[in-house]
């Protein structure tokens, strides 16, 4: 009873946030930018609250919970090392460029209308198949939200699977629906918070109530092969049958970042450039100390976990559980009921920080994008922002029918998207802000090779070659990019006068 007032509480706060900034989107670019009036600390909590989802605190620790077995932990690992370090280079290299280009390229407020902006693209096509990349990869990104916080309400509360779908939905497309951006971002700064403090006291509590570190991790170890502790071969899978290949590809996560567009856009709508560099600070010690606490859950969580249960309720636990059973099952009492609905609400955090941003970039690709891209001589604002909302509402109804499998892995389904994401946009947006050359060819040449090679790679090549589709298409595409463009006729006069002026505002 007690964590399901926490929980009420909690959406109530959050609905209330979207009512506030419903009164304050007065336009398009408010609604889908805030008016360009973000600052540092909202910017580095919305952007790494809406990145990290439902994953974090459910996809990355069920992975470290399977141990050695299937080389889980060292998954895990070379998956945080290459999100962390994808992260600062995100920020380092793209942050500041994409959000002063967004604005001198037609004060853009999408990633498909800054593309078909900086190349001048009057055929429209850049615009139009980004913003169907958007849609098509959101939807299966948005449906793993969806099914984190079903999973979350399921073994909470026991509430049917499908239903548990749909009560997160309603709450997540209403305050998004009615708040737009400016809702979506401060929810997101609350949401990072809880997310943080969450994952970092779990288990720590867990480690002092089986006695300490040394206790906890010997404890863990009896449960795998390595009977006497973890050494360099367990956490690094080197020496246990993890090769180079499976451990570049699996560090490959961190080029998805380039090409995420609900990241992306919080550097665009980031009030100045001057606040990305203290906003790249915050983002990386929030980032840092997360992904490791989610590695360590893994692996706390499966020792404290064998305690409660028997070894056959063990041997087929849901890992990508183990953040609630830990909750549920350490923190009894009053007092210690009300932390463990703060700890819960932290998993809701996660899963709507990020399927808010997804419904929303959506919602901009479907009105913004292919609206105004085919019919943009008979919209208005109202008829645009009127198209906005309905579109979330329908993109959410899709998101629910692809989640609906109660057995779906969040990890494998947010892998799928971020690699979309990363492969379609990562190297035309990273390349069109440093290369002169690029031109509109070459950027939809490189957009549509990223997008199909992922869902070729993964549905026909992958059981073959075990990579990460990520790698091979963030190649492919970059590679096509430059070819196509210097294949092809360079920019034009006024997009080179316009890259050089860019660039020497930039220093």
């Amino acid at each position: 009873m007690i964590h399901a007032i926490v929980l009420i509480i909690y959406l109530a706060f959050m609905l209330a946030i979207g009512l506030y900034f419903y009164k304050r989107n007065k336009s398009q670019n408010d609604y889908y930018l805030g008016g360009r009036q973000l600052n540092f600390w909202v910017t580095s909590m919305s952007a790494q609250a809406s990145d990290m989802s439902g994953w974090l605190l459910m996809g990355l620790p069920g992975t470290a919970f399977l141990l050695t077995k299937n080389n889980g932990l060292a998954e895990a690992v070379w998956t945080a090392i290459g999100l962390a370090v994808g992260t600062y280079l995100n920020w380092l290299l793209l942050a500041k460029k994409l959000r002063n280009y967004s604005e001198t390229a037609g004060n853009a407020i999408t990633i498909p209308t800054f593309l078909e902006n900086r190349f001048r693209d009057k055929s429209h096509l850049i615009r139009l198949i980004s913003a169907i990349f958007i849609v098509i990869f959101f939807l299966i990104y948005t449906a793993a939200q969806f099914s984190a916080g079903a999973k979350l309400f399921n073994a909470v509360f026991g509430i049917d699977y499908q239903i548990a779908l749909i009560i997160g939905a309603v709450v997540i497309v209403s305050y998004t629906f009615f708040g737009g951006f400016l809702a979506v971002c401060w929810t997101d700064l609350v949401q990072g918070i809880i997310m943080f403090f969450a994952i970092i006291l779990l288990p720590i509590i867990a480690v002092v109530h089986l006695g300490g570190i040394k206790s906890t991790f010997d404890l863990a170890a009896s449960l795998t092969e390595a009977s006497k502790s973890f050494g360099f071969s367990e956490w690094t899978g080197i020496g246990s049958g993890f090769h180079l290949i499976g451990i570049i590809s699996i560090a490959a996560w961190g080029l998805g970042y380039f090409g995420q567009p609900h990241i992306l856009s919080r550097f665009m709508g980031i009030e100045s450039a001057k606040q990305i560099k203290p906003a790249r600070r915050l983002a990386m010690v929030w980032v840092i100390l997360t992904l490791s606490a989610a590695v360590l859950l893994g692996i706390i969580g499966k020792a404290y976990i064998s305690t409660v249960v028997s070894p056959k309720e063990l041997a087929v636990m849901d890992g990508e559980k183990i953040f609630i059973y830990i909750t549920q099952h350490i923190l009894k009492g009053p007092m210690a009921a009300v932390l463990a609905g703060v700890f819960l609400t932290a998993i809701l955090a996660a899963i709507m920080s990020t399927a808010d941003s997804q419904l929303l970039i959506t919602s901009s690709a479907v009105s913004e994008d292919i609206g105004k891209g085919l019919f943009g001589k008979y919209m208005n604002e109202k008829s645009s922002m009127m198209i906005s909302r309905m579109s979330v509402i329908i993109i959410a109804i899709i998101a629910l029918i692809i989640a609906k499998n109660p057995n779906s892995s969040v990890f494998d389904l947010v892998g799928y998207a971020w690699a979309g994401f990363g492969a379609a946009f990562g190297p035309a947006i990273l390349i069109s802000v440093y290369w002169k050359r690029m031109n509109w060819q070459g950027a939809l040449a490189g957009i549509i090779s990223g997008g199909f090679t992922v869902f070729v790679w993964r549905n026909f090549i992958k059981s073959f070659i075990d990579i990460y589709e990520l790698l091979p298409a963030f190649i492919i595409s970059a590679s096509l990019i430059i070819i196509v463009s210097l294949l092809t006729k360079k920019p034009g006069e006024e997009i080179e006068k316009e890259f050089e002026e860019f660039i020497n505002a930039d220093k």
